[in-house]
């Protein structure tokens, strides 16, 4: 019966559908995929929403100068740069370093050496530096601070020998420049300065060198007295000599 059926009406009978599977040359590339056609592309560029612009903010058409007028001036500033001010007031020796990469480590090593000669290892930002010594005779040392910088104060002027032992020591502490008696020096006229003896020693040298002088003018004014008493001495003995003689006979 069910074959009588299935032969009477053929399009109830069941089918499985046809498949067909193709093999692509490549995976998809989602990061980059491949461009579409001209007219898909035109299509999606035809479909792309557009969103209304936001309101753009003032800051974006005002100028650097303009926005860094406005800014308010830490009070913390003005107190850290009379410190720097009070530093370089009452220190005798100014050391200015260029301050390459170091960990923290090594400078706090170099700091413990250095107070151990009585210096002192500071470091300011140049916005600090700048407003301590404006309109002052240390003006002039603010070019050296343009780069990551670091700065030795010492009260005396003879430790320059010590800093540059210690510093050696260190290739990423490179030396500008420094003031010593408030004179601004260079690299070179500060191993110089290093070289020369301290004020003492200076001084007794001068003192001998005039001691000396002294006692040349003396001499050479005393020259003819003492070649004059030589000479008549000498005659004085001949004359005893003489008169002893004919005594003797």
């Amino acid at each position: 019966m069910s074959s009588l059926i299935q032969q009477s009406v053929p399009l109830t009978s069941a089918r499985s559908p046809l498949l067909q599977f193709l093999r692509y040359r490549g995976k998809i590339n989602i990061q980059r995929p491949k461009q579409p056609h001209y007219e898909r592309a035109r299509v999606i560029a035809v479909t792309q929403p557009k969103y209304a612009e936001p309101p753009k903010a003032l800051t974006c058409f005002q100028s650097r100068a303009q926005r860094t007028a406005t800014q308010v001036e830490n009070p913390y500033n003005a107190i850290i740069a009379r410190e720097v001010r009070n530093w370089l007031d009452h220190s005798r020796l100014v050391a200015v370093f260029h301050l390459n990469s170091i960990s923290a480590d090594d400078i706090f090593r170099v700091r413990v050496q250095l107070h151990k000669h009585n210096m002192h290892l500071k470091s300011y930002g140049r916005k600090i530096i700048g407003q301590a010594v404006a309109g002052t005779a240390y003006e002039a040392i603010l070019p050296l601070f343009h780069s990551n910088h670091c700065i030795v104060f010492s009260p005396n002027q003879q430790s320059v020998g010590a800093l540059l032992r210690i510093t050696k020591k260190v290739p990423q502490m490179v030396l500008l420049g420094g003031i010593v008696e408030s004179k601004l020096l260079s690299r070179k006229e500060l191993m110089d300065f290093a070289l020369m003896p301290s004020l003492q020693v200076a001084q007794a040298q001068l003192v001998q060198t005039l001691n000396m002088a002294a006692g040349n003018v003396v001499q050479q004014l005393q020259a003819h007295q003492v070649n004059l008493v030589k000479v008549l001495d000498v005659h004085a003995k001949g004359d005893v000599a003489a008169n002893e003689t004919p005594t003797e006979t």
